[in-house]
């Protein structure tokens, strides 16, 4: 009588809604899911805005009418980068945080450990470059992209004096967000990877993103240029961009 070989045992996957801490070689991810595996079908997965939470950051727009029907179909996966979860203990002095093309290399890490064969991501501000930067490096795990506010090219003085410029003109909400930013130990060294990025390397002619990208943008808003200038280095075929109301900064903002 054959005895069967033992199987390697499967990893549970996260507790639905609760956050699971996962290694990869570039730090502790916080993955959070939702739903269930549909076979043929890739997994939505989010990664947030520096300054925030999958939570702060995609909370009202999964919580949209609209998008809960859409998810109810798909295993949603969001992912909190390195000290980013919250009441993260702060990191030692002199810690070198993983800059964002190591952040994408999270990803793949994340995925096999759940045993999910490709995504579509969703990613805001710095996390719309970490997932553009995973979609070139893994074309074959992206289904699609959805990228808010990103802003493909490298940061340069000229970009740093215009955003001090910006900071000093903007909305007292605004302000009040990005001295959170500064105040806070582990937000400032994702803020000074994003600040001190490369650039990101798109092509319309070649080497660019070979999935559906939807580029997203609110009409009027500090990010406005910087997602026309991405939109026009990538394949028309493929690429769709979307304006949504007037002067809103961050296109899923709670209000209709």
């Amino acid at each position: 009588m054959e005895v069967p070989e033992p199987r390697a045992a499967t990893p549970p996957p996260p507790a639905q809604g609760k956050g699971a801490l996962l290694e990869t070689p570039y730090g502790t991810v916080t993955v959070s899911t939702w739903g269930t595996p549909r076979p043929g079908r890739p997994a939505l997965l989010t990664f947030p805005d520096v300054g925030h939470t999958h939570s702060s950051c995609f909370s009202p727009l999964f919580e949209h009418p609209e998008m809960l029907e859409i998810s109810r179909t798909f295993l949603v996966v969001h992912l909190d980068p390195p000290g980013m979860e919250e009441g993260a203990p702060p990191y030692p002095s002199g810690y070198q945080y993983p800059s964002l093309e190591q952040l994408a290399e999270t990803v793949p890490c994340v995925l096999q450990q759940l045993h999910i064969p490709s995504i579509v991501g969703i990613g805001v501000g710095a996390g719309a470059f970490v997932l553009a930067k995973f979609g070139l490096l893994h074309p074959e795990a992206v289904e699609g992209l959805v990228l808010l506010n990103i802003d493909p090219s490298a940061k340069g003085w000229m970009d740093w004096a215009a955003s001090k410029e910006e900071l000093s003109a903007a909305p007292p909400p605004i302000r009040e967000a990005r001295e959170r930013i500064r105040g806070t130990a582990n937000v400032g060294l994702y803020w000074s990877m994003y600040c001190s990025r490369g650039d990101l390397g798109l092509e319309r002619s070649g080497g660019g993103l070979k999935c559906p990208v939807l580029l997203v943008v609110g009409d009027g808003s500090p990010h406005e240029d910087a997602v026309v200038e991405c939109n026009a280095k990538l394949d028309p075929t493929s690429t769709s961009f979307l304006k949504v109301l007037p002067h809103r900064s961050c296109p899923i903002d709670p209000a209709p």
